[in-house]
């Protein structure tokens, strides 16, 4: 594969993180227009699309509080720049709050979002994705679309980008061992 369309939605200071390698950790439970209301991993190798709507200061942990931009429109600036690619390694559903007590420290956000993300429609699970993470040979500036916007988690660009020369952002080393260490406490 040498160019992709799928894209995974996330809050631009998340994707920031995980790009300067703070973190190899998402949550997600899904949008409101996920297919059936559902979350599910629909592309398992994706390109990072940063999002700003949505974003609030006070979910996150206060290092990347302050990380938090603020675009002219309020929801979404007129280009978006595209300049990560990952894949996800890991898809580990969690119900149980104790186990993300544990989690707190390999993510970006505070206690408040966590126990929102947990208490949202509590019939479903909340999924923790870990992510390999890897700069793109270059930034690429894409024009934002209408069908990019909503309370989605995944969208189709319009125009492929090129995923040859990727650089990762942690070694294999490190990712295996962080990976390792967050598994752990879905072992029983």
């Amino acid at each position: 594969m040498e160019t992709t369309t799928a894209a995974l939605k996330e809050w631009n200071v998340a994707v920031n993180a995980l790009e300067n390698g703070n973190t190899i950790m998402l949550l997600r439970k899904g949008g409101i227009r996920e297919e059936g209301g559902k979350f599910t991993v629909a592309h398992k190798q994706v390109l990072l699309y940063p999002t700003f709507e949505h974003q609030q200061s006070n979910l996150l942990k206060p290092e990347y509080a302050n990380q938090v931009q603020i675009v002219d429109s309020g929801w979404h600036p007129e280009k978006i720049k595209i300049s990560s690619f990952a894949e996800i390694t890991n898809i580990l559903p969690v119900r149980d709050n104790s186990i993300l007590n544990k989690l707190f420290f390999y993510h970006i956000w505070n206690e408040k979002f966590v126990s929102d993300r947990l208490k949202w429609k509590t019939q479903q699970k909340l999924y923790i994705l870990l992510l390999r993470t890897y700069k793109l040979e270059k930034v690429y500036e894409i024009f934002y679309r209408p069908e990019y916007g909503g309370c989605r988690s995944w969208i189709e660009l319009a125009i492929p980008i090129n995923i040859t020369d990727l650089v990762p952002v942690l070694n294999d080393d490190n990712y295996r061992s962080l990976s390792s260490e967050i598994c752990q406490f879905f072992i029983d």
